[in-house]
């Protein structure tokens, strides 16, 4: 066993090897405060055929124990992975995957498993760290090491790896993920911050991943073993230098093409015409022919943006395809808009509920809940194919939580807006970027519903192509360009700041100069799109959807819960059911009451109150005859709430038969005459009533004696 460590922000990082999980091609056990994370590393013998991708899988395991935390449900084991633990999945292969040599096809199984979790160390970070380490120190090739920090801005100030108190003042929280050279990946979500603020903290991250880097060359050093051998299959050059002249000046015409399904339909056509003009003299290489016309394929587009400034569809590199905004395109949703921006194009449909629709989470963290909730759906007819619908991939959960952390800065609080709200974004085209046209009809969505965020949220995906010293940054970059390109950068924010940044690369590595150059078109790019939207519509409406519930907010006191809700959830139930609203109480006494129908909101809120309300001795109450018994009647004055009307206080001349004088189901006026020690109510008819002329009020034994024999022995409702 061999163990490495360092001091990271006052707590110790260890990576251990060499103790467990020995049969894996590499397997690292990262230790940081009391996170603990094992990660393994295997590859396959041989290569897999007939594929022109690297087979890279990535599982990230979270365990209930490391929380010392049963899972719930029937069967009370860990079922599909949670939204956290494919988002971390997701976090480790996009910092990996570039660093892998071309044309290396063997299979690659990455696992980290979380066994123990400390909510000061969250354990994605190491991960990535643990990844790395098992990759470098075994058999696999791979152009490694890479290390992984998140960054807080507290006060202004750039925070490494953050405690869980220091996380909740943040107005930041960045993943970072690097080499020593160059920034690998970055993941953000912030609270409207300035490009200056999010530059400063990715550069503080990178320094302290440097450190992390040389602890894992350390490691290597000492226990690594020599790699792998990597057999890549060279395509003839003879061909290549044929068939580049016959085809590059025809694909040039084709990316004039602005239109997505011409453009590749003539571009098919142009790869047929090819495989059919070569076959004749070498018909063993059509499948090589097919690859070499995508190599020139991408060599063509890299060399007209480098050298001329003309993308696949004719715009320049700065360039921003025309967008158009539509909102209430759906009658009986709550809100809903279209976003469309050249062919890609997103509706967004927003839902509100009761507080009591949040969504529960059962995962390591601690959060228990979340109420505002963004789904993404990216159906296949989006792109013209024919495919299957299944529930949402790694892709879409990742795309979907992007959209939402761009958003989620803006969100009302549940205090002033105390709703669940779910947007949908259903992608009906898609041409690069869909998740920053989510972020865009999100946010005019919510608008269009009338909840009021703060402000109004745009988003742009930016490109790179990188040849030597000669780079050109691409804004708003659309697929192709993002297939051949080398990074896909996407920025999100408001008018007054960055709200969210999700960077991948596919070269090893970019410096800050260029991701800096590239923050600062994003910025411009994002406000351009803001300044569309704004034409649309630049403030919330200033009504709620007629579709959508309104809230009423009450607040009772807590030992009062109780009666709102009654014996078995009598007392709330017949108050849904009179007013078809819905009702959530909360532990602190806030009660909140959706209704679509205003009408029925006050009625329901009128209840509550009256059942929360206290009966005080000397008010006048209007009630009704609930029970009427030989010595009096029960009369309920509030709901849940009844006093008895003795007979002898029913009139001033003397009542023989309760009858006489209420029946059940009258409604009559009593005054509350005093309540006793045990909370009983008396009342009396008679104190309000006139009194007779000349009459006497006289102490009688004999009405004394019934009163207090029948008070002892009859039951009294709700008491035992």
């Amino acid at each position: 066993m061999q163990t490495y460590t360092m001091e990271l922000q006052g707590r110790m990082l260890t990576m251990e090897t060499g103790r467990l999980a020995k049969q894996a091609s590499g397997a690292v056990l990262m230790k940081y405060g009391d996170t603990v994370v094992l990660v393994t590393a295997t590859v396959s013998d041989e290569a897999r055929e007939g594929i022109d991708f690297f087979p890279m899988t990535v599982d990230y395991e979270e365990r209930l124990y490391a929380v010392g935390r049963i899972p719930g449900g029937f069967i009370k084991r860990e079922g599909r992975p949670t939204e956290r633990a494919i988002l971390g999945c997701r976090l480790t292969d996009r910092s990996l995957r570039p660093l892998f040599p071309k044309g290396f096809h063997n299979s690659v199984h990455i696992v980290a498993t979380v066994l123990s979790m400390d909510q000061d160390c969250p354990p994605e970070p190491l991960s990535i760290i643990g990844a790395s380490a098992a990759l470098s120190i075994s058999k696999i090739p791979f152009e490694g090491p890479v290390a992984a920090v998140i960054v807080a801005l507290i006060d202004g100030e750039p925070v490494i790896n953050p405690n869980q108190e220091d996380t909740e003042k943040s107005d930041l929280h960045l993943m970072l993920a690097g080499t020593k050279e160059a920034v690998m990946m970055v993941e953000a979500g912030s609270k409207e911050i300035s490009k200056e603020d999010v530059l400063r903290c990715i550069e503080a991250g990178h320094e302290q991943i440097k450190n992390l880097v040389t602890l894992q060359e350390q490691m290597v050093n000492e226990v690594g073993i020599s790699k792998m051998e990597v057999i890549t299959q060279e395509l003839p050059s003879h061909l290549c230098e044929k068939a580049e002249p016959v085809i590059k000046s025809k694909i040039e015409a084709a990316f004039q093409i602005a239109d997505k399904r011409e453009r590749e339909d003539q571009l098919t056509s142009i790869k047929a015409e090819l495989v059919a003009e070569f076959t004749e003299e070498y018909p063993e290489n059509e499948a090589e022919l097919k690859k070499i016309f995508e190599i020139i394929l991408k060599k063509t587009l890299r060399e007209l943006i480098i050298e001329k400034g003309l993308r696949a569809d004719g715009r320049s590199p700065q360039e921003i395809r025309p967008i158009s905004c539509e909102l209430s395109v759906l009658p009986r949703t709550h809100g809903s808009a279209v976003f469309t921006r050249g062919q890609t194009q997103v509706m967004n449909v927003c839902t509100l509920s009761a507080l009591r629709d949040v969504q529960m989470l059962d995962g390591l963290g601690l959060e228990e809940s979340k109420r505002f909730i963004h789904h993404y759906n990216f159906p296949p007819f989006s792109v013209g194919e024919a495919g299957f619908m299944r529930g949402p991939g790694r892709r879409e959960i990742g795309h979907g939580a992007l959209a939402e952390r761009a958003l989620e800065p803006v969100v009302p609080s549940e205090d002033d807006f105390p709703y669940t709200i779910r947007l949908v974004s259903e992608v009906l085209e898609s041409n690069g970027s869909t998740s920053m046209g989510s972020v865009c009809s999100g946010s005019l969505s919510m608008m269009d519903t009338g909840v009021p965020i703060k402000r109004a949220v745009a988003g742009i995906a930016m490109g790179l192509i990188k040849e030597g010293e000669q780079v050109e940054i691409l804004s708003d970059i659309q697929g192709m360009e993002d297939f051949l390109g080398d990074m896909d950068f996407k920025v999100a924010g408001t008018e007054k700041g960055i709200t969210a940044i999700q960077m991948d690369i596919k070269i090893k590595g970019i410096s800050s100069e260029i991701l800096k150059k590239a923050l600062e078109r994003a910025d411009q790019g994002y406000r351009h799109i803001l300044g569309i939207m704004n034409e649309t519509i630049s403030v919330p409406r200033p009504e709620l959807s007629p579709n959508a519930p309104r809230m009423i907010k009450l607040q009772i006191a807590v030992d009062k819960i109780r009666d709102v809700i009654g014996p078995g959830g009598r007392m709330i139930n017949k108050i849904i059911a009179e007013t078809g609203v819905g009702i959530d109480i909360e532990p602190d006494g806030r009660v909140f009451i959706a209704a679509v129908d205003p009408e029925n909101g006050k009625k329901a809120l009128q209840m509550i109150e009256n059942l929360v309300k206290d009966v005080k001795a000397g008010e006048i109450y209007n009630g009704k005859v609930t029970r009427v018994e030989r010595y009096g009647a029960f009369v309920e004055l509030l709901p849940g709430k009844e006093g008895l009307l003795h007979i002898s206080h029913m009139a001033y001349q003397r009542v023989d038969k309760t009858e006489d004088v209420v029946n059940l189901g009258d409604m009559i006026e009593v005054k509350v005459t005093d309540i006793d020690e045990k909370g009983r109510i008396n009342l009396s008819r008679k104190a309000l009533l006139p009194k007779p002329e000349g009459y006497v009020e006289r102490e009688s034994s004999d009405r004394g004696s019934r009163d207090r024999g029948n008070r002892g022995d009859r039951p009294r409702p709700g008491r035992s």
